[in-house]
């Protein structure tokens, strides 16, 4: 989808590889002979379009006969972040690839230290399958040695605790036997969160606790299963979680993602089936204007007309019956993130194949371990 070329033509020794810095003849040379190829000065290779030229995906939807009906946007990440306040401050690679602090050589042989030298961790947000790699490596052939893997879980998971959002109970306020909570949740990152392939999911886990502990109300609890307590899209495919303004039940959950429905009109997680997104209020970045925004990255659903929707997050009101509950009473808000969901691994179970059955068993067996807390809050009145 990116449009970038490949050089076939040229001669061994005269294609090109690009790099950020300057390389002075000297070090072209000793390059050129090691590796065939001619190092060459490339700005953009720190330019955010570099990028997109992988991560746009736009997929077209066939029917029965292989004809093309629609085109989804699965993947646009970068048009998220073009709709943004961080394309006039910051690329993809100053969150993604972090530099380095100090000057460092970028060659193992004469190299002179340089500043803004960047790490090649290329950290995303997809730490299930790396652990699901890891711990299924044997029947996988996986090359990667087990602490490489773990490392890289690990700093997935830092960055997603640190860089992703920010959650807070911005009033408590308890009358008449109802509490009413108003939750704020803050996108920090550059493009929607959750972003990229359409399996991951965010949402709010909250719990009110009374004077004894007990817990009187909880919505979005994850089970050991992976699915949501209350997400009606886990408990029956046909059907999905709407956007919510206020949440008074436990069986409501409010859950940051996009939904995609086939020519039916019916939820589907097939890519090759889906025409189009029936909800999608995944958390914009700051600066995102709704009202502005194009196709591929519009919002769908509820969120469309809900005035705390906005760029850079969200704003809802828990209002909960406490009864003669005994107060102070706790809330506690966590803001979970999920890269495949419950339903996207249990949709493949129809097919008779060894691949989907293969890879819904190693999901059964860690689903336990499918999501973290990317962040918290707490409350009491």
């Amino acid at each position: 989808m990116g449009g970038f070329k490949i050089d076939e033509a040229a001669a061994p020794g005269n294609r090109h590889v690009y790099g950020p810095f300057e390389i002075d003849k000297g070090h072209t040379t000793i390059m050129k002979s090691s590796s065939t190829f001619q190092p060459t000065e490339g700005k953009h290779i720190r330019s955010s379009e570099l990028c997109a030229t992988c991560h746009t995906l736009l997929t077209q939807a066939l029917d029965e006969k292989g004809a093309v009906i629609g085109e989804l946007p699965e993947q646009v990440p970068y048009q998220e972040w073009l709709h943004s306040d961080y394309k006039e401050t910051r690329s993809c690679q100053s969150c993604h690839m972090p530099q380095v602090d100090e000057e460092i050589p970028i060659t193992s042989v004469f190299g002179e230290p340089r500043s803004g030298v960047s790490r090649h961790t290329f950290v995303g947000g997809n730490f299930f399958m790396q652990r699901l790699l890891n711990r299924f490596r044997n029947d996988l052939a996986v090359v990667a040695q087990p602490q490489e893997l773990d490392a890289a879980a690990s700093r997935t998971i830092a960055h997603l605790q640190s860089e992703a959002a920010r959650v807070s109970v911005r009033s408590l306020d308890v009358r008449d036997g109802r509490l009413d909570a108003d939750v704020s949740v803050e996108n920090l990152g550059g493009h929607k969160l959750p972003t990229a392939y359409p399996s991951r999911r965010v949402w709010l886990h909250v719990t009110v606790r009374d004077r004894t502990g007990r817990t009187i109300f909880e919505s979005g609890a994850l089970n050991a299963n992976g699915a949501i307590q209350g997400n009606d899209n886990d408990e029956d495919a046909s059907r999905f979680e709407p956007h919510y303004t206020e949440i008074t039940r436990p069986d409501q959950v409010q859950i940051f993602e996009s939904v995609m429905v086939g020519q039916d009109g019916a939820p589907t997680t097939g890519l090759l089936t889906a025409v189009r997104y029936a909800k999608d209020n995944r958390l914009l970045p700051h600066g995102f204007d709704k009202r502005t925004a194009d196709q591929n990255v519009k919002v769908h659903g509820g969120a469309d007309a809900d005035a705390n929707f906005v760029g850079g997050g969200d704003r809802i009101r828990y209002a909960i019956a406490v009864g003669e509950a005994p107060g102070p009473f706790q809330v506690d808000v966590e803001l979970w993130y999920q890269p495949i969901a419950y339903r996207w691994a249990m949709n493949l179970k129809k097919y008779d194949a060894m691949e989907p059955r293969r890879f819904v068993g190693f999901y059964e067996q860690t689903a336990s371990a499918s999501g973290v807390i990317l962040a918290h809050a707490s409350a009491s009145r």
